[in-house]
């Protein structure tokens, strides 16, 4: 059998993947053992796991290094890439939101300053609006944008929403439902064919049992 490389988003979405990945017979000994290293084999099958950053999973997969690889729903938004989305894994699920500060008017045709780490899915989103907004990118906490005036309004991911609550925030508007999906390398998908269906129509099956 041809040898089949998945590429994991590191942190809290390796850890509900691993799970998963068990129910349909992969040994996860050595990624739940792993100290530092990004590399492991399966070892009672043809499968390895490599763990990155999620965008980084993206380009190990566009770029044939993985064949699959399992990601979040916002890192697909945020970028576009060559590669077949799979499967919605139905875990790690939140949302993109737009929020800000209890007196912010999200009605008000003044050019609004939106602050957020997805400048793609943000300008996306205003733009299908049809509003004209100036898009500031944030790498760090992007709750702090709208208190100190920097922005009128962020986008974030927003899961329990207990962060924006301590930040005297509140969600205005949801955009986007998020959770976590299986993605597959084009070529992969021909030339790997069986051993690539025998992974992800387990996964599908398992995902679909546990609905």
């Amino acid at each position: 059998m041809r040898h089949i490389q998945i590429a994991l988003t590191k942190g809290r979405l390796e850890k509900q993947v691993v799970p998963l990945l068990e129910k349909i017979g992969i040994d996860c000994t050595e990624l739940k053992d792993k100290g530092r290293k990004l590399v492991f084999k399966s070892h009672n099958t043809n499968v390895s796991f490599i763990l990155v950053k999620a965008v980084d999973v993206l380009t190990y997969v566009e770029h044939g290094v993985a064949d699959i690889g399992i990601v979040g729903k916002d890192v697909l938004l945020e970028n576009e890439k060559e590669l077949y989305e799979m499967i919605d894994l139905g875990i790690g699920k939140c949302k993109f939101a737009v929020a800000s500060i209890p007196t912010y008017d999200p009605s008000s045709y003044k050019k609004k300053t939106i602050a957020t780490k997805y400048p793609n899915v943000a300008s996306a989103y205003f733009r299908q609006k049809g509003e004209d907004v100036e898009i500031i990118k944030i790498e760090g906490s992007v709750e702090i944008a709208p208190l100190l005036g920097l922005a009128d309004a962020i986008v974030d991911i927003v899961e329990t929403g207990q962060t924006l609550k301590e930040n005297g925030l509140i969600v205005f508007e949801d955009m986007h439902d998020i959770s976590a999906r299986l993605i597959a390398n084009k070529a992969s998908l021909k030339m790997k064919k069986e051993e690539m269906f025998a992974i992800i129509d387990l996964v599908e099956q398992v995902v679909k049992e546990g609905e």
